[in-house]
């Protein structure tokens, strides 16, 4: 306990004025935010030069984010710097919103080009961490990719995610295409892709390939509802979801390797003999089109359960982006997009290893030189 108060009774009753009598002590609990106020530091940087080569020298302490003096030597604080990335970039406030809390809050008063140049000085120390990140998705076995529309400077780009188990990177670029997906992945990723059924991903030839069954499930419920007079799609459904029920019998226990190597055969064997005799509706003649370009992607869950059978890590992935581009629209220009992707990917990563965001990218600019941070390496 932080702080104890005792709360005696009153004298007397106040609804009859009676006296009273104590008869219990009760306890009651309360958590509070501690009243804020920003701490201000001097720091006093001595600068010589060097007798042997001549080159200037300046000292720097651990709680600096920058070497600037002069008219700039006012600098914002790696706590509060963090603070507005986490803001930013994790929740979505515009930075209109984040000058109005920081004064309410904090009694700080700065701008919102102020906030910008900080955004971008904190991605700058998060480079060397970003590209390490890339270097792990591109690494790993499994990776869940998305794209989303986002605009920069006006003009529609995309935004991509990669995500695995442990790891996320963003990456704006203009198109989304097989180029783009491979600039992150590279074009001999030889892991598993778990993706939706956008054509670019199946051109990942060395590649094993996961087709999302939540994307197979909606379009069968669509085509039913449209053409509810035929049955392929819900013959389809049945097969995709009892193919579910058995890769979770088998991870509970109920269903042995040999029993699932016998149901997987069945369900493949049921699913291509509905594709020899789909209909002659457009629609699901598209639509089993599709499953026959797909069709060795929609097994590898059941040969290898470790695989996800959806593109949900991604899918979960895009959404704080879909609330930013919300908020704001995108990015003003290519350098407040290259901050975005930086940040945005520090930030979920940490998420999903259970660090607490705001204490990794303080710690990011606590140092001179851009590293790596070691927990998300």
């Amino acid at each position: 306990m932080d702080e104890q108060y005792d709360v005696p009774l009153p004298m007397q009753c106040p609804t009859c004025a009676g006296p009273v009598v104590e008869t219990a002590v009760a306890r009651q609990y309360q958590e509070e935010l501690p009243v804020a106020r920003v701490v201000v530091r001097r720091f006093d940087v001595h600068i010589g030069r060097c007798h042997g080569c001549g080159q200037r020298v300046q000292s720097r302490h651990p709680l600096q984010t920058s070497d600037a003096l002069g008219a700039a030597a006012a600098q914002l604080g790696p706590q509060v710097i963090a603070l507005v990335v986490v803001l930013s970039k994790q929740l979505g406030l515009s930075f209109g919103k984040i000058v109005m809390l920081l004064q309410q809050l904090y009694g700080l008063t700065v701008t919102r080009s102020g906030l910008v140049h900080a955004v971008h000085r904190a991605a700058r120390q998060a480079r060397p961490t970003y590209d390490a990140l890339c270097a792990r998705v591109r690494g790993s076995p499994m990776v869940s990719p998305d794209e989303t529309g986002w605009k920069v400077a006006g003009r529609l780009q995309w935004l991509w995610a990669f995500a695995t188990p442990d790891t996320t990177v963003y990456r704006i670029q203009p198109g989304r295409g097989f180029e783009e997906a491979a600039a992150v992945l590279g074009a001999d990723f030889a892991g598993v892709l778990v993706r939706d059924g956008w054509a670019p991903y199946r051109q990942f030839t060395a590649a094993a390939h996961q087709t999302c069954l939540a994307h197979l499930l909606r379009r069968c419920r669509l085509v039913t509802a449209d053409h509810p007079h035929t049955t392929f799609a819900t013959d389809v459904h049945a097969i995709l979801k009892q193919a579910l029920a058995v890769r979770n019998r088998h991870q509970a226990g109920a269903v042995s390797a040999h029993g699932l190597a016998v149901a997987r055969g069945q369900l493949i064997m049921r699913l291509a003999e509905r594709l020899d005799r789909p209909s002659r509706v457009p629609d699901v003649i598209r639509f089993a089109a599709h499953l026959q370009r797909e069709f060795t992607a929609v097994w590898s869950f059941l040969f290898d359960p470790t695989i996800d059978a959806t593109n949900w890590r991604a899918e979960h992935a895009i959404r704080p982006a879909v609330v930013t581009r919300k908020v704001c629209g995108g990015n003003r220009s290519w350098a407040g997009a290259d901050s975005q992707q930086i940040l945005a990917s520090v930030i979920r990563t940490a998420s999903q290893r259970e660090l607490n965001p705001h204490v990794v990218l303080a710690s990011m600019l606590h140092v001179r030189t851009p590293h790596a941070v070691t927990e998300l390496h």
